[in-house]
């Protein structure tokens, strides 16, 4: 029996201090890669993924995200009016239904893991994907789909990673591998953030994952790690002898729009891709001196 992905977890409740100041007053999921919220990108690759249920974990001054998902009624009602229904429509489709989306707080900043965790009860006991805004993903076949359509073959914990350079591998949670067969690892192990050289792999763990309910048993633990916060690295470890762990390399370009660099070169791919801006963007590159 084919097991559907039904629910998606949103961990949104980081800080955003590295684009101080524009975060001061304003969600890091709110910053528009070309006219979209990064926020709005994980959605509607969700959908396209088959999500039914988005589950936002939320923190302090994160009610923009709520607003953006809700409907605007009178802003609609002056569009019409105005005739602007290429906008009216752009407003439609960041609207999502009333019953397929939920908000739980997590109060303190405790790691990714404690965030996941706060989700317990609304995700329940059936797998569940997680995804990361602050990791963008252009892909002709949404990440999140590619790796929908792989899990009936795995089952358990399967998440998207990508080779980094070994110099780089400080930065992610790293795979240990029992098997690599191109696009698909078999995993026997996992470390969050190694330092150079004593790293068991490249493999590094991407913001997307699907999960089996087994997590929640060892995030219930709130046990710490790295960083003195509750890993969902660690806990994912923990069930290696319980469920299947596989990684995957998904077919497209990730931007990690957690740092600057990344999110003004998603900017210009984003814009690049848009037939109504690329060929003018085109030409407004060329004039800038390098």
């Amino acid at each position: 029996m084919t097991v559907r992905i039904r629910k998606a977890v949103f961990p949104v409740g980081g800080l955003g201090t590295r684009f101080l100041p524009a975060t001061k007053a304003m969600p890091k999921e709110m910053l528009p890669v070309v006219d979209k919220p990064l926020i709005q990108y994980a959605v509607e690759e969700a959908i396209a993924a088959g999500i039914e249920h988005f589950i936002f974990v939320t923190g302090h001054g994160k009610t923009a995200i709520e607003d953006h998902f809700d409907s605007n009624i009178p802003l609609q009602v002056q569009l019409q009016k105005e005739g602007k229904e290429d906008l009216v429509r752009f407003l439609k489709d960041s609207t999502l239904e009333s019953g397929k989306i939920s908000y739980t707080r997590q109060s303190e900043p405790k790691g990714l893991g404690h965030a996941v965790w706060c989700a317990r009860d609304l995700v329940g006991d059936e797998p569940f994907a997680v995804l990361l805004p602050d990791d963008l993903f252009h892909c002709k076949v949404p990440c999140l789909k590619q790796m929908v359509d792989e899990y009936p073959k795995t089952a358990g914990n399967l998440v998207a990673i990508e080779d980094v350079p070994e110099e780089k591998t400080s930065h992610y949670g790293i795979l240990s591998l029992s098997s690599d067969d191109g696009k698909m690892v078999k995993v026997n192990g996992m470390v969050e953030k190694p330092a150079p050289g004593t790293a068991p792999s490249r493999c590094a763990i991407l913001g997307r994952y699907i999960l089996s309910p087994e997590v929640f048993n060892e995030l219930d633990k709130q046990k710490t790690g790295a960083k003195g916060e509750i890993q969902l690295t660690d806990a994912m470890a923990e069930t290696l002898d319980k469920v299947p762990f596989h990684g995957m390399r998904v077919e497209g370009k990730r931007f990690d729009c957690g740092n600057k660099i990344g999110f003004l070169m998603a900017n210009i791919e984003y814009a690049l891709d848009r037939p109504d801006l690329s060929e003018e963007f085109k030409a407004a590159l060329k004039t800038l001196s390098f």
